[in-house]
This record gives C-alpha cells, sequence and structure tokens, in this order.
C-alpha cells in the first residue's frame, strides 16, 4: 500500500493535530473527514484540501478510504474502531481504545478477525527522551531493574464534562492519564508479567467511595511483576503542583539509572538523564516535535503492511491493569 487513502472521524485540536502531522510526511493522501463541528471541519479542510467532509463514520466508511484515523470521545472508540475494522479499514484511535478492558479486547479481537493494522496514540513512547533510554534497558546497561517510578500530575484536569462521567470515559486520572504510564513502564521493560496490583483512588480529597458513579482526581497504585520489580505510579488531575504538569519515568537499577523528566511544568518539553549514583549524565533534550510522531509511525507502518500486528495484544494488557487498579 504505497499511498494509503485516510478518512478522519473527529478534527477537533488533537485530530487536526495529528492531521498536520500526517499530512506532512506525505506517505497518505487524505481523503475524507466527518466532524459535526462547523468550525473544526473547516480547519481540517484547511490542513487537506483535496479531502470532503461527509456526514459521520458510515458516510465516512462508504468512501474509498484504506483506513481511519479517530479522534472522537473515549466513549465510541471501541465501537467506533470495531465498525471501521469490520469494514475492512486499517484504525488509528486516540488512546484510551476502550473504556475497560473487555472493550479493548473486542477490538484487538475485530482487528485480528479482519486483519488489519491498529494503532493507538500512546505517543510518549516515541519521545526522544524514551527512544534514549530504552536502549539502555535493552542491552540491560542499568543492570537488574528492581524499580520504576511513573508519575503525570496535570494541574489543570480536562475542560471537556464526559471526561467526569465514569460512563462515558472509563474512569478519571488513571484511564486519562495512568494508561501512558503503565504503558511505558511495561513496553520499556518488555511486557513482564504484571502479579499483583494495590490501589488508592481518591476524589476531591477523599477516597473515592464508588468508582461506578464519580471519577478519581488523584491516584496511587503499585504494580508487582514478574521478576521482582516494582513500579508506582501517582497521577492527578488538578493539583496543587506549583506547576502546570510533573512528568516523570525513572527506572532504579542495580548498575545505574535513568529518568525522563518534564522541564520546567511543561507537558511537551522532556529531558532524558543516565544516572550513575549522584551524577546524571543528559541523553536527550528539547526541543522535540513528538506529538504526532506515533501516528506518523503507524503510517509509515501501514505504508508497508496493512495486516494485523500481533503486538496489538499489549493494548490489552494495559487496559486489564487498569481495571485492577480500579477493582474491576
Amino acid at each position: 500500500m504505497s499511498r494509503p487513502r485516510l478518512g478522519f472521524l473527529g478534527t477537533g485540536w488533537i485530530g487536526r493535530h495529528r492531521m498536520a502531522a500526517l499530512a506532512a510526511t506525505g506517505l497518505a493522501e487524505i481523503v475524507a473527514v466527518a466532524e459535526p463541528d462547523d468550525n473544526g471541519a473547516a480547519e481540517a479542510l484547511a490542513l487537506a484540501p483535496n479531502a470532503r467532509r461527509v456526514d459521520g463514520l458510515d458516510a465516512l466508511l462508504r468512501e474509498d478510504i484504506d483506513a481511519v484515523v479517530i479522534a472522537t470521545p473515549s466513549a465510541a472508540h471501541a465501537e467506533q474502531s470495531i465498525a471501521a475494522l469490520e469494514a475492512g479499514k486499517a484504525v488509528f484511535c486516540q488512546k484510551p481504545l476502550g473504556r475497560t478492558g473487555p472493550e479493548v479486547a473486542e477490538v484487538v479481537e475485530a482487528a485480528r478477525r479482519a486483519d488489519r493494522l491498529l494503532g493507538v496514540d500512546l505517543s510518549y513512547r516515541q519521545t526522544a527522551a524514551m527512544g534514549a533510554i530504552r536502549p539502555l534497558l535493552d542491552a540491560g546497561a542499568l543492570g537488574h531493574v528492581f524499580g520504576v517510578d511513573v508519575t503525570f500530575h496535570n494541574a489543570w484536569g480536562p475542560d471537556k464534562s464526559w471526561f467526569y462521567d465514569p460512563k462515558l470515559s472509563g474512569g478519571g486520572c488513571v484511564v486519562d492519564l495512568g494508561v501512558h504510564l503503565i504503558d511505558l513502564a511495561l513496553w520499556s521493560l518488555g511486557w513482564p508479567e504484571v502479579t499483583g496490583v494495590e490501589s488508592r483512588l481518591y476524589a476531591k480529597g477523599a477516597p473515592l467511595a464508588d468508582p461506578s458513579v464519580q471519577v478519581e482526581d488523584y491516584a496511587v497504585a503499585t504494580l508487582d511483576l514478574a521478576g521482582g520489580t516494582v513500579v508506582r505510579l501517582a497521577c492527578s488531575w488538578g493539583l496543587q503542583a506549583g506547576r502546570e504538569a510533573v512528568i516523570a519515568v525513572e527506572f532504579f537499577g542495580t548498575e545505574g539509572g535513568a529518568s525522563l523528566r518534564n522541564v520546567n511544568g511543561s507537558f511537551y518539553d522532556l529531558r532524558a538523564e543516565r544516572h550513575h549514583h549522584i551524577r546524571a549524565e543528559a541523553l536527550a533534550e528539547p526541543p522535540d516535535e513528538w506529538g504526532g510522531r506515533a501516528a506518523v509511525d503507524w503510517l509509515a507502518r501501514l505504508s508497508r503492511e496493512a495486516r494485523f500486528d500481533d503486538e496489538a495484544r499489549h493494548l490489552v494488557t494495559v487496559a486489564r491493569v487498569i481495571d485492577r487498579i480500579y477493582g474491576r
């Protein structure tokens, strides 16, 4: 598939950002856009002037396209992804792919049945910072990694009301931010089995009483991994953090350490370091335009091979860990 034909479902800010990144590669033809908001659609068509606007997913799937890029509210992700896959289209979807482990498993199974490539926007994998750290882990340069701390505090929190409705979102800061952290920890270590999960969830400073009717805005969790490694997770919305965001992925090994940390509270500027006891060695520094890189990676793979990639099974692995954090 030398130049895939793409349709976009949802072109709000993040959908347009991913569209711009994909269009800039020259690897695809953007054919159609389905977006109910007139302003969002107009801005998308300015990025892809040869595309046409269509009315909804069904109309999009009737277009002559090879793949669908989905950037809609979370509640619709699984159903829309399955519909696209069953229509024979490859899919790139915003996270989370589904609100629960069973929803994600249904999407992955649909991709397997359709034999179509499935990608999810787990974008932190593609940062220059993680690109510098992952080879150290693969080569065993840090020795036995016995501890991993992963943190994502968003001092603002989402600005759309559906994020705060668990029926629509699937949960709060864990499913929104923790999905990145869990994915990074397990992916970096080669997908070890998660043997135990303990968690504490809070809403407005009090323990979360019922996650089926309220979402958490602060969460801590401990993941025990096969081989003895422990992962400590913390994430939040609206925390009194003293800066816009606190983002960190830190690896502690018997022969050294490594970290990804955001710079000056930025959501985008990330630094990687290798740690030699009390000395730090810089591995990667901002700026790094990484936001659309996961989508571009998916498109490059799609251009070579549109068939199912079994690595998608790990999307289910992460979703099941999230379910265990929620106690469901």
